[in-house]
């Protein structure tokens, strides 16, 4: 096996972790983004997250690890649509936030 080879192995082996921790985070989020909507008794829409931003992030440890932003739409009457974010630190809840009607706000920041 040459250089290329190895490379190209290596490549696609990235690339299919990268895929497949993806759609484990993206789980999590519409996990996170559901049960925050059934407590504030409130429908989340099309029952899924939309991936917005994917950067980097430290977590306490010291470590760098993935942190992705989902956004995701709710509604408390059925006609119309309001906004969350949830953004997920490696497998966890790093910042939470839901526009709910009445000037009623939920913000949850982590320190991980």
């Amino acid at each position: 096996m040459d250089f290329i080879d190895a490379s190209a192995t290596l490549l696609f082996l990235g690339l299919g972790w990268f895929w497949w921790d993806s759609l484990k985070v993206r789980e999590q989020a519409i996990k996170l983004a559901w049960q925050a909507c059934q407590g504030a008794q409130v429908q989340l829409l099309d029952h899924t997250v939309a991936l917005k931003k994917i950067w980097f992030g430290r977590k306490r440890s010291g470590r760098i690890a993935l942190l992705r932003s989902y956004e995701f739409e709710f509604s408390s009457t059925g006609t119309e649509r309001r906004k969350g974010l949830v953004v997920v630190l490696g497998m966890a809840q790093q910042y939470f936030s839901m526009d709910l009607p009445q000037s009623r706000t939920i913000t949850v920041d982590r320190d991980v």
